[in-house]
């Protein structure tokens, strides 16, 4: 039992961020039609706002102290962030800490200017053609994405840290009085957990009961009964655009301390995000969601030794088997609208 909550616990952070990338991709899907191959590279300049944020908050200035030397003997060279000298020490530090948590408050404005920018720019000139153009151009730029943030943060990885408090692990097996050590799960895959779905939360409970929401619905319902009423809806889905994307740059904002930021940490995502939408089913938030919880702990699951002992390297394809399952069975996906990829 203590293995399977283990298990559980493990595909809940991974499952939180397919979960919230596939929110994304299902608002746009749903609103604008578009399939949009650049949304995971939405989720890694979410993670790189992190990085930016802890690398202006650590710009040092260069001081001689005089009382200390160096291995050569020479007086001691000591660097003081910026932020430490304008607000001391300690609030300095804290700052500095938290620098991935504050990144939210960084983040929303710059997705949704970003959104709005690749949905004014670029997508709104793909609307009426084949979703084959959508994939090549949005495909496209996402490695163009990808190239430019290599050529500025390299190619390794970038150590973003989470707040020193949610550095360690909690022992869940005394919690649910299994054995001390038993079930040890690091702190801030609780936080991401809890994160996703507070994010999750709002983003159905904007929809749900603000009358933009409900207008976005209406229109994604039956975009020209709507626009029939003198409703400027492609504004309004220009605007579910930036939100789209503000939601994927918010999920990679706090997975930064549980995966180091890289240039290709998109890429990674965005397949296996894709297979989650057409799971939960084209165009079904709802589906999305569900969808992508289910798939992260499906995931651990398939990675328990045990179980890659039986069927070796299963953890690499058991969701594309699943994939392939459903399509077959059912080609709308778990939750999805009737006659969406049916045809």
């Amino acid at each position: 039992m203590d293995a399977i909550l283990l298990q559980v616990l493990n595909g809940l952070d991974k499952g939180s961020a397919y979960a919230l990338i596939a929110l994304g991709l299902t608002l746009i899907f749903g609103t604008l039609g578009v399939v949009n191959f650049a949304h995971g590279a939405l989720f890694m300049l979410g993670a790189f706002c992190a990085v930016t944020l802890q690398k202006i908050l650590t710009l040092s200035s260069v001081t001689i102290d005089e009382t200390k030397t160096d291995f050569l003997g020479n007086p001691a060279k000591v660097e003081t962030p910026y932020v430490e000298s304008w607000f001391g020490p300690e609030l300095g530090a804290t700052i500095i800490d938290w620098s991935v948590p504050l990144a939210i408050i960084f983040a929303i404005p710059v997705m949704i200017a970003i959104g709005f920018i690749m949905e004014r720019g670029l997508i709104k000139h793909f609307y009426k053609r084949p979703h084959a153009d959508q994939i090549l151009v949005t495909f496209g730029l996402a490695i163009v994405l990808q190239e430019i943030i290599k050529y500025f943060y390299g190619a390794n990885p970038i150590p973003t840290p989470a707040p020193e408090m949610f550095r360690g692990s909690f022992d869940f097996g005394v919690l649910l009085g299994f054995d001390s050590n038993a079930i040890i799960y690091p702190y801030w895959r609780m936080v991401y957990f809890v994160f996703s779905l507070i994010l999750i939360g709002g983003v159905f409970a904007f929809l749900q009961f603000t009358t933009f929401g409900m207008v976005v619905r209406a229109g994604m319902a039956d975009r020209e009964t709507v626009g029939l009423l003198g409703i400027d809806i492609d504004k309004r889905f220009t605007l579910m655009f930036g939100v789209a994307a503000a939601v994927a740059g918010l999920a990679g904002v706090m997975y930064t301390p549980i995966n180091s930021p890289n240039y290709h940490m998109g890429m990674d995502f965005l397949v296996l995000s894709f297979v989650v939408v057409v799971v939960g089913g084209m165009g079904s938030l709802a589906g999305a969601v569900l969808a992508g919880f289910l798939l992260g702990i499906l995931e651990s699951f398939a990675s328990m030794n045990e179980i890659k002992a039986i069927i070796p390297g299963i953890d690499q394809i058991i969701i594309y088997v699943v994939a392939i399952i459903i399509l077959l069975t059912r080609p709308r996906g778990l939750m999805g609208r009737k006659g969406v990829m049916e045809d």
